[in-house]
């Protein structure tokens, strides 16, 4: 094998797979390749010759190393563009993500009372307390103050803790605006409770508040009457039963009657045909005067439920815990067109 013969053979090889390139690394880079027997062949050229020779061996390895990394380059770059995606393909389906059915509930209450004149109000999920216990006409020794309810963050003169119910905003809102007052208070309040499929240390609630001249408990049974007929369906009624609590008089807690059994009775309803939803009353006139509102000119209604609740009787969920355990097969159930 001479120099002239396989400069001849650099000049014609094309590469064009990786089998060729391999099979030309072996011929001119490998461990016994071509060139060795032209660089052995030095000992035989003419002393005036050698460096000439020499010379020429050189430039030919150089050659073959040059055309080895150039070819395994371009196949590089042409195995890269064929495993590369193509712009021009279309699309794949796009998993469609779902909204947390308490963000869902959440959504809806609130448009449902928007359509009659109730605006979002919102407050700081940390209070004193002022906003949180006292201006709703909580005593002293009233349960709720205790750590059991309560998780509470300083104790003293400068008392703050958890919000415990979103009312705390409605104060705030009676003590920055002047009647009339129309207004919900979505937000998460807390309980010190242990966690369990019926409750649970936070959950979700939804107040509403309406102060003006002449409000009656009628205004206000009309208007849950509505609510519970746009959420739940036209077929639904309500029932209230007188209850307590510190901030409402008189006040009652709010039935709905069970939509799926009709009424009739069954497992969810306990056989009675009715589903508790939330609490109500009128604002106790002590409410309003410690929010400077004269109690003689104004009266007003304040209700109450929580999100969770709601969203137990509507999408039938039994386990309260399910809400914030992310469990993706849960959540997967709220895609929009799932049933």
């Amino acid at each position: 094998m001479n120099i002239e013969v396989l400069s001849l053979e650099l000049n014609q090889v094309q590469l064009q797979d990786e089998q060729a390139l391999e099979q030309f690394r072996i011929r001119f880079l490998g461990s016994k390749n071509v060139l060795k027997e032209l660089y052995a062949a030095i000992k035989d050229i003419p002393n005036d010759q050698k460096r000439a020779y020499g010379q020429q061996v050189n430039a030919l390895k150089e050659r073959a190393e040059q055309i080895y990394h150039e070819a395994k380059a371009a196949l590089t770059q042409t195995q890269a563009m064929g495993t590369a995606e193509d712009l021009s393909r279309p699309a794949g389906a796009v998993k469609v993500g779902a909204h947390h059915p308490l963000s869902l509930i959440r959504r809806e209450i609130i448009e449902i009372f928007n359509r009659v004149g109730f605006v979002v109000s919102e407050g700081p999920e940390i209070e004193d307390d002022w906003h949180n216990f006292s201006a709703l006409n909580f005593p002293p020794e009233h349960p709720a103050r205790d750590m059991q309810d309560t998780f509470f963050i300083s104790k003293g003169a400068n008392e703050l803790a958890l919000r415990t119910h979103t009312s705390s905003v409605q104060v705030r809102v009676m003590e920055d605006q002047a009647p009339p007052i129309r207004t919900i208070s979505p937000g998460r309040v807390y309980r010190n409770e242990a966690i369990s499929a019926r409750a649970h240390c936070f959950f979700h609630q939804v107040e509403g508040l309406y102060i003006d001249k002449g409000v009656s408990f009628a205004d206000l049974k009309q208007t849950l009457l509505y609510f519970a007929q746009a959420l739940f369906g036209p077929q639904t009624q309500i029932r209230m039963r007188p209850s307590y609590f510190p901030f409402t008089e008189p006040s009652a807690e709010v039935d709905v009657s069970c939509s799926l059994c009709n009424a009739k009775g069954c497992n969810v309803c306990k056989h009675t045909g009715w589903l508790e939803i939330m609490g109500c009353g009128m604002v106790d006139p002590n409410v309003l005067e410690a929010c400077d509102i004269d109690p003689s000119v104004y009266s007003g209604f304040a209700f109450g439920m929580g999100v969770e609740r709601i969203a137990q009787l509507k999408y039938r969920v039994t386990d309260l815990r399910l809400y914030s355990e992310n469990d993706v097969r849960f959540l997967r159930q709220f895609k929009p067109g799932m049933s």
